[in-house]
């Protein structure tokens, strides 16, 4: 296995998937991937600063820490949502894609198998799959909603950077395998109601504990490895190397 490194962490997971057909599964995944591609093209995020791996419903993207992550926020809350309204204007509701958005960081590995572990990956994804972030993309009329972690929200998004506002995100309790842990969705006030208070509120931390690492299978989260565009993979040392 690899050493860990560190990386951003940002999934995208499409709500209702399940529910269509195959044609339209098949077309609401190359909608995904060009909205994807879309966003971290304009986060300034380069073919071989990502690694991407698909779990069918969703994109899983492991960024390297050199792209600034305020870059990626700030896209996420412009980019990404006027991306799927172009999208979605031309398509009838019953095609309309709406989007679960987490981002997070943590330390990620490759075991012998070339599946991606880490406890910090296992977190992000119980993010995505949260009863919190679900209930807030299903009580607004936008077409996606984004949550950051507790690490990311204290060292990025509650210092405000440029195109980012604070007040804007919302904290909310998630209840996971490991036990209660906080998240930030962010939504304008009243959009979503979660049994925790508003940011600057005395409301009691609560933290992702740590534990042993899980094995992430590419049967679990999709293809294994990460294959990069271009024909390169990542090598999780920051370099790609090609195997065209």
């Amino acid at each position: 296995m690899t050493d860990p490194v560190y990386r951003t962490i940002l999934l995208f997971d499409i709500e209702q998937y399940g529910s269509r057909d195959d044609v339209e599964q098949a077309f609401l995944r190359r909608v995904l991937y060009d909205v994807v591609d879309r966003t971290l093209l304009t986060a300034d995020v380069g073919e071989t600063a990502r690694l991407r791996a698909d779990r069918g419903d969703s994109v899983m993207e492991l960024i390297d820490t050199a792209i600034p992550v305020p870059n990626l926020v700030k896209t996420l809350l412009t980019e990404t949502p006027a991306l799927l309204h172009n999208k979605n204007r031309l398509l009838a509701d019953s095609a309309r894609m709406r989007l679960r958005i987490v981002l997070s960081s943590g330390y990620v590995a490759v075991d012998e198998l070339d599946g991606w572990v880490g406890s910090d990956l296992n977190h992000a994804v119980r993010l995505l799959n949260s009863d919190p972030l679900r209930h807030a993309l299903k009580q607004r009329e936008a077409d996606c909603v984004l949550c950051v972690s507790d690490g990311v929200y204290e060292g990025v998004v509650r210092h405000g950077p440029l195109g980012v506002r604070p007040e804007e995100f919302h904290r909310a309790t998630v209840e996971t395998k490991e036990g209660p842990t906080v998240a930030w969705v962010h939504g304008e006030p009243g959009t979503h109601h979660f049994p925790e208070t508003a940011a600057g509120s005395a409301a009691p931390e609560a933290t992702a504990p740590r534990h042993n690492d899980t094995r992430i299978k590419g049967d679990q989260y999709g293809q294994t490895g990460g294959t990069l565009h271009g024909g390169q993979r990542f090598d999780f040392t920051g370099r790609a190397r090609d195997e065209r």
